[in-house]
């Protein structure tokens, strides 16, 4: 007779068991791999930083410093030749299915884990247990199911272990993450919030927000938004088991004024805000030129319609869809402006030689042109940016 377990549990508690002890690992990467160790977003407590990787050994095998130091490096390289899984490098299709080879790939590139890998653990338990016997985790892992579940039932749920979080972390968040999904920040690359409820991925779901916010310890920012990995470390913090650093700045705002070196501080950390503002209004921009135009002349509208991704991207255009671009804008004065003055916002901060002086000069200037340009939508926006104020 097969080895029932100490748990005779019907196939239901099975699957119940098997999801509970997933959910626990996912909250682990996500608090601490990811928010903790990652980006440093938050300090935990001694215990519960063990338990996790103690945990993470059993169940995954990954090494702290690999994940840390892959996962910065995308941020560092995001879309790029040397990000370790862009889909839009390497195609959505091997990033979805085969993302955890990526993985693989990278953790051996000697360079990365020298060059992002500082900071993560360097105990006698991670130079003598975790890094150099990873895989034994496993087998640990496979035994204790076994044990408590019996032979086939503690095999399943050891295998549905292994290979949930290389499907939903290394394929669903790095694959659809970039490239499907609703995107409430105007980030440069294509990262996207694939769902609003972050519960099955421990509030990855939200990664076009952690793009925005790299070292914010909460992954949501609208009030639709729930990221279950951030009430887990509100639960630890009031626990006292957990420090939070570092949250996404809200927004503030105060009477329209002249812009100052207090307006220029705000903007700028507000900037993603800013961004997203401001697609809004070049989405309705564009809106009102296709509705305009197809009065008017339908094949200028056509044209407009064509070219929709390439204007609305906020990224400039390439080769031959740049010069359709250009002529297309020259049907649409409205358009041509909002657009043009969004990439010079933009740039506001990427001045990195500016001085503090000259990039208030360049607000002003900016704000001076937008509410002398006779487009209504732009000399609102203008006189909210001037209401942007200090936290």
């Amino acid at each position: 007779m097969m080895f029932s377990g100490w748990f005779d549990l019907p196939w239901w508690g099975l699957v119940l068991t098997a999801l509970a002890l997933t959910h626990v690992t996912i909250a682990a990467v996500t608090i601490y791999l990811h928010r903790c160790q990652a980006h440093r977003a938050l300090d935990l407590h001694p215990v519960v930083s063990h338990f996790f990787r103690f945990w993470l050994w059993l169940t995954t095998g990954m090494v702290t410093k690999e994940w840390a130091a892959i996962h910065r490096k995308h941020h560092a390289k995001v879309e790029t030749a040397e990000d370790p899984h862009s889909p839009q490098v390497h195609g959505i299709n091997r990033v979805l299915w085969l993302g955890v080879f990526l993985y693989v790939k990278e953790s051996h590139n000697k360079e990365t884990m020298e060059r992002y890998g500082h900071g993560t653990p360097d105990d006698w338990l991670e130079r003598n247990v975790y890094t150099p016997n990873s895989v034994w985790g496993l087998w640990l892992m496979g035994a204790i199911n076994i044990a408590l579940f019996g032979l086939i039932p503690g095999m399943l749920i050891l295998l549905t272990q292994i290979v949930w979080i290389p499907f939903w972390a290394a394929g669903v968040i790095n694959g659809i993450g970039h490239f499907f999904g609703y995107r409430s920040y105007d980030v440069a690359d294509t990262s996207s919030n694939i769902v609003p409820w972050g519960i099955l991925i421990g509030g990855e779901e939200l990664h076009n927000n952690h793009h925005a916010f790299a070292s914010s310890a909460k992954l949501s920012s609208k009030w639709y938004e729930f990221d279950i990995g951030w009430l887990y470390i509100c639960i630890l913090s009031a626990l006292g088991l957990a420090t939070v650093k570092k949250v996404a700045p809200k927004p503030r705002f105060a009477q329209p004024r002249a812009v100052d070196l207090d307006t220029l501080h705000a903007v700028i950390a507000n900037r993603y805000d800013v961004l997203s503002r401001y697609a809004k209004l070049a989405k309705r921009t564009y809106s009102n030129e296709i509705e305009r135009l197809r009065h008017w002349s339908p094949g200028d509208a056509e044209v407009l319609r064509s070219l929709k991704r390439a204007l609305l991207r906020g990224q400039a255009a390439a080769g031959v869809e740049s010069a359709k671009v250009a002529e297309a804008l020259k049907k649409s004065r409205s358009l041509e402006i909002t657009l043009a003055m969004r990439q010079e916002l933009a740039a506001l901060w990427e001045r990195s030689n500016a001085s503090k002086e000259q990039l208030v000069r360049h607000l002003q200037d900016w704000c001076r042109r937008a509410e002398a340009s006779g487009l209504a939508p732009l000399v609102d926006f203008s006189q909210r940016l001037r209401s942007y104020a200090l936290a």
